[in-house]
């Protein structure tokens, strides 16, 4: 699933208030780590991430890591937080424009 613009503006939109729920430390992206985020994406289906100053990768690479490895879409990257999203099939949240 691709996003369009005005998706990914409204995805954006909803970020503004989210604080992040999942923080990448100096072991990067691990399985646990993604299981983390596996879960909180079902819940939720938008989350917001941050990186520690110590961690491996930058802001770009730990989201499309992510992104690659949960199938989800990345939403923004700012300094050292980014935001992804993935439809929950069963019970959906966002409804998208």
């Amino acid at each position: 699933m691709k996003l369009t613009g005005k998706q990914r503006a409204f995805l954006r939109s909803l970020c503004n208030t989210l604080q992040p729920v999942l923080y990448i430390g100096k072991d990067g992206v691990t399985d646990a780590t993604v299981k983390e985020a596996y879960d909180a994406l079902t819940a939720r289906e938008l989350i917001k991430c941050s990186l520690n100053e110590t961690a491996p990768l930058d802001a770009r690479e730990a989201c499309a890591v992510l992104c690659d490895r949960l199938g989800a879409q990345p939403v923004q990257c700012i300094g050292r937080k980014f935001s992804i999203y993935r439809p929950n099939e069963k019970e959906p949240k966002i409804e998208l424009p």
